[in-house]
């Protein structure tokens, strides 16, 4: 078999002989991986650390994403979920009714909307009965919610359905916990107390490009780039493991693009060495410009998108996995990316309101089923498997499911009835 350095172009020749020797690629290195135009060198370049990973496999999950509100009070151009909070404008932890999915003759959904605990728990239960193992559970920047809210939340899922892993909270919802929470508490209590109510796990949300210029001009009254690192190393000392992102193809430039991946691989150098956990996986998050401030702009091609999935996959030498995002990506793009570094396609979703370019125009329910996500990774080559939140492979059969090396399948009824 040809060595890798053989099977790339000449230009790319002493970054492959880097890749082959699991030498650590610079700022530069990836910046000449993304201005390449030998696309398909590069592609077997992440090809081929996704192999050293992974092997064959190729993971995905089976979940459910809840978005509690789309009220917040940031402002954020890129994004097109949220909506301002006007006086009158919700009714508290009820807010606007959501129909729950696969109801009939269900009320169309409002523009605006806040979920009540009970309605959390309902989407839960839906979750767990179509065999789900996690929650995903992210939302905006309420300015009325109080902090209870969210622990009522975490631990009222918990009781209903307390084998499901209720991931949940991106650093920016955390933050926000801290300045809403009375008397006001630290990120470390906050995360405590979050965890002691039943989250299990942090999502990656909220890290946008790690850059003064893209800040300021993108989403200038968000938490910034300390923020983000001090939840998730606090996280990490506290033995969570969390998830990293990079909203990628709107106002940055490729050299910020790899400057960002160089800081989370930084901090995964430390949690590695010195904390109780660390990031699983990054999800590079392909910008989608309908319905935000900065519609105007093109937001990345198909080529974009793998390119950055790639150059991802090439620069975090010490993140375990890579996720295509089938709701960011599309399926089919996913489907590409799992020879393009990546080895996660996310999961079934079903729910999904922050953007809409697989569900189209309006529509939340976004949902692949296990078996077209099987049928896509089984024909890109490689071999499924059903993982949980954390990584460990899941295990199904007539008495329902569990983790690999655990005994005894968890049963349905394992869910408590309503």
């Amino acid at each position: 078999m040809k060595q890798l350095r053989d099977r790339v172009d000449v230009s790319l020749a002493d970054i492959a002989t880097r890749v082959e020797a699991g030498e650590r690629l610079s700022l530069e290195d990836g910046v000449r991986l993304y201005r390449t135009p030998h696309v398909h060198s590069l592609g077997a370049l992440a090809d081929a650390v996704r192999r050293r990973w992974h092997g064959d496999a190729a993971y995905y999950n089976v979940n459910r994403h809840i978005n509690y509100t789309n009220f917040c009070v940031l402002r954020c151009k890129f994004c097109s979920f949220y909506r301002p909070y006007e006086k009158g404008a919700g009714n508290g932890a009820a807010g606007a009714r959501l129909p729950i999915f696969g109801e009939s003759e269900a009320p169309a959904k409002p523009d605006t909307y806040e979920l009540s605990v009970d309605q959390m728990v309902a989407r839960a239960r839906e979750a767990h009965a179509a065999g789900a193992t996690e929650v995903h559970i992210v939302g905006g920047l309420h300015p009325k919610l109080p902090f209870s809210y969210y622990i009522e939340m975490c631990a009222a899922i918990r009781d209903a359905c307390p084998r499901i892993h209720i991931k949940a909270f991106t650093a920016i919802e955390i933050v926000h916990f801290t300045r809403i929470s009375k008397p006001r508490l630290s990120i470390r209590e906050v995360l405590e107390q979050l965890r002691a109510a039943g989250l299990g796990s942090l999502p990656g949300g909220g890290a946008e490009i790690f850059d003064d210029r893209v800040h300021d001009e993108a989403y200038k009254n968000k938490v910034g780039e300390q923020g983000w690192f001090d939840v998730h190393r606090t996280a990490h000392e506290l033995g969570m493991f969390t998830n990293a992102t990079m909203l990628y193809g709107h106002v940055e430039r490729p050299e910020e693009r790899i400057g960002h991946l160089i800081k989370l691989r930084e901090h995964q150098d430390v949690s590695l060495r010195e904390r109780a956990a660390h990031f699983n996986c990054c999800i590079p998050l392909s910008f989608v410009p309908e319905g935000s401030e900065l519609a105007s702009l093109p937001g990345p091609t198909g080529l974009d998108d793998l390119r950055t999935l790639a150059v991802s996959r090439l620069m975090l030498d010490n993140v375990p996995h890579i996720k295509a995002f089938w709701i960011m990506q599309s399926a089919k793009l996913a489907q590409v990316a799992l020879r393009w570094g990546c080895d996660d396609m996310d999961g079934t979703v079903v729910y999904y309101d922050i953007t809409k370019r697989e569900g189209g125009s309006g529509n939340t329910h976004q949902e692949l089923t296990v078996d077209r996500m099987q049928r896509l990774i089984l024909e890109a080559g490689c071999v499924p498997v059903e993982r949980d939140t954390l990584y460990r492979r899941v295990i199904r059969d007539e008495a329902g499911w569990r983790v690999e090396g655990e005994v005894g399948a968890v049963e349905a009824a394992v869910c408590s009835p309503v």
